[in-house]
């Protein structure tokens, strides 16, 4: 097989990779390829569902015998709520396994030493750089022990966020505000601090597309949540309350009878230490966040350099002196110093522009 060969039925695996809906589980895909032809493709659907490899090599059925596998991650090679894909793939006979790349968890090694001790010829590394980029939220969990972070904001040309009496309905026109809501969909939790509850008494819920809800959840380190507030009173997955040593109790209960479930995490130059926080999400399985602000959340997250992703819309609009700015926070000393996002990608939405990169230094 050539290595455009491969590169091309790796394509198809990373397509079926994308269909699926698996967090905290990474986004996988797989198809099984005999005489030049898929015979069974599969994608890992949800958390506690058969594996891709396995979706795949059920569809394939007897075929599987002597073909390819082309699977975008190293097949797992252990008992968890399934068991080892490397069995499956033994027992189905296939001839040859094409890896995407390295699963980054440190404790499931030895898959492909496992497949090649049976006879089985592996490949990996055939479309590492987008194999990578598929898992990047799961690697850095894996990895790191924090979620990837993903800062979300809609914005006027002169970078403001509401105008100075605190208006902000709506900056972005309908377009442009239903792909934030899918941008919600696909992400395990949304973030905001309380400053956004008390202006904006936002539902964080998924409305103008199909899709789950995600956890809510609200940094308000003296618990000045209203208990009435839309967060907990409409719809949504639960909600998630972070808050400071000392918290009121009366308030700690009007929020418990509310639904709310609190979390206590120690404080962190004048906020909530957010890598307390982060890895308190982690616990609860969430992989990817949505930071949606306010200012000083984003900029908190900025200064802490906990962002890894930036998805700005930007309205063709000038709100004029006053106006309450996007990201607040410390900032960067020196131009050289500024956050820049990798590759950026510039899309119109309607007749808002859609910005979004990764984020890294620029120096």
């Amino acid at each position: 097989m050539t290595d455009a060969m491969d590169g091309r039925w790796m394509g198809e695996a990373l397509r079926e990779a994308k269909k699926g809906d698996p967090s905290p589980n990474p986004h996988v895909g797989a198809v099984v390829v005999r005489h030049g032809r898929v015979v069974g493709r599969g994608y890992h659907r949800r958390a506690g569902e058969a594996h891709a490899e396995v979706a795949a090599l059920h569809r394939a059925g007897k075929a599987a015998k002597g073909a390819t596998l082309y699977v975008t991650v190293e097949p797992c090679n252990h008992f968890g709520r399934t068991p080892p894909c490397t069995d499956a793939i033994v027992a189905a006979g296939v001839a040859r396994v094409v890896i995407g790349c390295a699963d980054p968890a440190p404790h499931k090694k030895g898959a492909r030493a496992k497949l090649r001790r049976a006879g089985i010829d592996v490949t990996l590394g055939v479309c590492r750089p987008e194999a990578e980029a598929l898992i990047a939220d799961f690697a850095k969990t894996m990895t790191t022990g924090l979620p990837w972070v993903t800062a979300k904001a809609a914005i006027t040309l002169d970078g403001y966020v509401a105008t100075r009496t605190g208006d902000s309905k709506w900056i972005t026109e309908p377009a442009a505000r239903r792909v934030a809501h899918r941008l919600r969909a696909d992400h395990d939790a949304v973030l905001v601090g309380v400053g956004t509850v008390l202006a904006d008494d936002p539902r964080l819920d998924v409305r103008l597309v199909r899709g789950r809800d995600p956890l809510r959840v609200v940094l308000d380190s003296r618990l000045r949540t209203p208990a009435r507030s839309r967060v907990l009173t409409e719809g949504g997955a639960g909600t998630l309350v972070f808050h400071g040593p000392g918290a009121p109790a009366a308030r700690r209960r009007a929020l418990i009878r509310a639904g709310a479930e609190l979390q206590e995490v120690r404080r962190h130059k004048g906020g909530l230490d957010l890598h307390a926080v982060l890895r308190g999400l982690v616990r609860r399985g969430v992989v990817r966040v949505l930071v949606e602000g306010g200012a000083s959340v984003h900029g908190a997250f900025f200064d802490g350099r906990l962002v890894d992703r930036a998805e700005f819309f930007v309205a063709p609009i000038l709100l004029g002196g006053g106006g309450l700015s996007v990201i607040g926070g410390t900032g960067v000393g020196r131009v050289s110093d500024a956050f820049c996002l990798e590759k950026p990608a510039v899309r119109q939405v309607g007749r808002d522009i859609r910005i979004s990169g990764n984020v890294g230094v620029r120096s």
